[in-house]
């Protein structure tokens, strides 16, 4: 019975802890639990939720994408480039985000899997092009001046939950069918796992890393896309630091760093726990900085309790 509690725990402890630290705010801070706040919670999750599961699949793969945040500046720039009013459809603006992400996906996943370079390398030169290039098109100021139609795709409501709301919900679901009904799902984890003994088996290990991290960029190019409406503008510096937020989503999340293990739902869970905590700290008056801290001691313990976790199981 005893060990069937830990067992239980160690699935579902992210959930229970969310769930009290929740049910806390709620009942110590009544600014908390106002309609209008639980919203914003949500909206600050959203994005950083896409991002957190372009960033899982490549952390199950035993690799890590520092160019999430770049490809979030360079995507939100090339899809508010087409977004004026009367100057082209709105699938232009949203396909040129999507499109950008995969591009510098593509260049990540070719290096890391042809190229034979750690992928820390490799996403940290992808993260310097992409913001270099950001900075280029848009001659480093915001391109502004959007259709309505554009600034809608993010900033809307529908029935009161914000569209963001949705397209979370949406990337959760397909992120949820991928893991857990497709074949590439199971061969994700196996190369996470071991990627020797995954190539033996036949799979062509390769090709799913060039897919896995093109995957991450077009997850990134839709959360250009997304804050690019959400903000009104174009910025070539937006996205940075998204990258630590993916990644603490992702560790909190319990999906271990050195690969091969992890849930979806714990990215969600993940995601939504940073955006409650970065909100209760900003309802507590806490000094903004320190977010950064908080998140950086996150990290820290989340993976510390995946190697004691590791060693435990050995």
């Amino acid at each position: 019975m005893k060990t069937s509690r830990k067992d239980l725990f160690r699935k579902y402890g992210i959930i229970i802890i969310f769930l009290a630290i929740v049910i806390i705010l709620a009942i110590v801070a009544p600014t908390f639990r106002k309609p209008m706040n639980l919203f914003n919670v949500i909206k600050q999750a959203s994005v950083n939720g896409i991002l957190a599961f372009g960033m899982m699949i490549v952390v199950l793969t035993a690799g890590i994408d520092l160019s999430i945040g770049s490809i979030v500046g360079i995507s939100g720039v090339c899809s508010a480039l087409f977004a004026h009013p009367g100057e082209f459809p709105l699938i232009v603006s949203v396909l040129a985000a999507l499109a950008v992400g995969l591009l510098f996906g593509f260049f990540n996943g070719v290096g890391v899997a042809y190229g034979g370079l750690p992928p820390f390398i490799v996403t940290l030169g992808i993260m310097s092009v992409a913001r270099g290039l950001a900075l280029v098109i848009s001659k480093g100021v915001p391109i502004i001046n959007l259709k309505p139609s554009f600034i809608s795709l993010a900033s809307d409501s529908l029935f009161g939950v914000p569209y963001l709301t949705f397209y979370f919900i949406g990337t959760a679901v397909v992120f949820a069918i991928l893991f857990e009904k497709t074949v590439f799902g199971r061969h994700v984890y196996m190369i996470g796992g071991n990627a020797t003994a995954a190539r033996v088996s036949g799979i062509n290990v390769k090709a799913h890393l060039v897919i896995v991290y093109m995957i991450s960029g077009l997850c990134s190019g839709l959360g250009g896309l997304l804050m690019a409406s959400r903000t009104n503008q174009g910025s070539p510096t937006m996205g940075e630091g998204y990258e630590m937020d993916a990644v603490t989503a992702v560790v909190i999340g319990g999906v271990s760093m050195s690969g091969g293990s992890g849930k979806w739902y714990g990215t969600v869970v993940g995601a939504l726990l940073i955006a409650v905590i970065e909100n209760a700290l900003t309802i507590f008056g806490v000094d903004s900085n320190w977010k950064q801290v908080v998140k950086g001691l996150i990290i820290i313990g989340a993976v510390l309790m995946d190697v004691k976790s590791k060693g435990a199981k050995e």
